[in-house]
């Protein structure tokens, strides 16, 4: 296998692997719900063959398009499963972890190709030859050898606990006079309420403003902590002005949809303008959908044109949509799924705060 098709693939038919791309997303949920029958169930023979052949048809599909990643990562997959059906190796917990780790690179790089990103925080060679490793791995070491790869895939071990511990306390917004502290409250009243229109949103607020004063602490509290939560608390608040089919909407959004979504920030920032002491995070509010190289909305914002706070709370924000997306996948792996792809997109967030926000997801695993 030539290592630069694993670490720079090229798209060779374009077309074709639009192709191979939609039968992966159709494709993958199947092979979530086989491992998970098959850690229940290890001796069902039918979930067993559903999978290896789920495996072996994305290998064909890859082989098909000539898109040697694909087949790098599904071949060895492919012999695990072989070993398993022959009843030489037991599916363990870790094995399955690795399995669903591998196909959701596979998902990451796919997405990353077609949109023409780089693949390097991926760490694909990395998974290749760990993945090739572990096939030749006796029955004892299979176990800590799955453990080991996953670790050093994602910089995280492969069980990682509850993340959504209490947010900071923020004793200087208790000492100060009565209306920051009476602001706060409404503000976090309002965030509530946004919460409260759905129950995938429960504990939402609490997780973003613990990692963002985290973040905010570990970059040397370049953001003032005050003015942050109050960002944190009405940075999304401006939806529920926006009609609730459009962004309580499941599947994908219409380009109508979008203009009218651009809109809620503008509204949240709106509404905090106008009350005094609140500029820095009227500031946050309005530029969170900001992206450095420009791509962002609702102005079109560079780097060095956007706030810190704002920087911050975008890293967060999309950490916690894609937790959002990929719950029904378990915790372990929306959580990995949600670092790997904020780590993927260098032009969309602030490199100078991914730093600390991984160090704060670190920490609080390693506590």
């Amino acid at each position: 296998m030539n290592i630069h098709s694993i670490d720079a693939p090229v798209i060779l038919d374009r077309e074709l692997f639009e192709e191979f791309a939609d039968a992966l997303t159709d494709r993958a949920p199947e092979i979530e719900r086989d491992v998970a029958k098959l850690r229940k169930m290890p001796d069902d023979p039918e979930t067993t063959a559903d999978l290896f052949r789920a495996i072996h048809n994305i290998k064909g599909d890859a082989a098909i398009c000539k898109f040697e990643l694909g087949v790098a990562i599904t071949h060895p997959i492919e012999t695990m499963m072989a070993r398993f059906r022959e009843g030489e190796i037991p599916l363990s917990d870790m094995l399955a972890e690795l399995i669903l780790l591998a196909v959701d690179r596979l998902e990451l790089a796919t997405d990353a190709l077609i949109s023409n990103k780089p693949l390097d925080s991926l760490h694909l060679p990395t998974l290749v030859q760990g993945l090739l490793d572990v096939t030749q791995e006796p029955r004892a070491k299979i176990e800590a050898s799955s453990a080991e790869l996953i670790e050093a895939v994602t910089g995280f071990p492969p069980v990682i606990p509850d993340i959504a511990g209490p947010a900071r306390k923020n004793s200087k917004a208790k000492s100060e006079n009565y209306n920051i502290n009476s602001d706060l409250q409404f503000f976090r009243s309002l965030a509530l309420q946004f919460e409260s229109r759905s129950p995938l949103f429960k504990g939402r607020t609490m997780r973003i403003l613990r990692l963002a004063h985290e973040t905010n602490k570990a970059g040397n509290n370049a953001v003032d902590p005050i003015q942050l939560e109050a960002a944190v608390y009405l940075h999304d608040v401006g939806m529920m002005l926006l009609p609730e089919s459009i962004w309580l909407k499941v599947g994908k959004m219409s380009a109508e949809d979008k203009v009218f979504l651009r809109n809620h920030p503008g509204f949240a920032a709106g509404l905090l303008l106008r009350m005094p002491g609140w500029e820095a995070a009227t500031e946050m509010v309005a530029q969170h959908h900001e992206m450095p190289d420009g791509g962002g909305y609702p102005n079109g914002l560079t780097n060095s044109q956007i706030c810190p706070g704002a920087k911050i709370l975008a890293i967060i924000d999309a950490f916690e949509a894609v937790m959002l997306k990929h719950i029904h996948r378990g915790k372990n792996r929306s959580v990995l799924r949600a670092i790997a792809e904020v780590n993927a997109c260098d032009n969309q967030f602030a490199p100078e705060w991914i730093a600390p926000f991984n160090t704060v997801i670190r920490k609080t695993i390693e506590a």
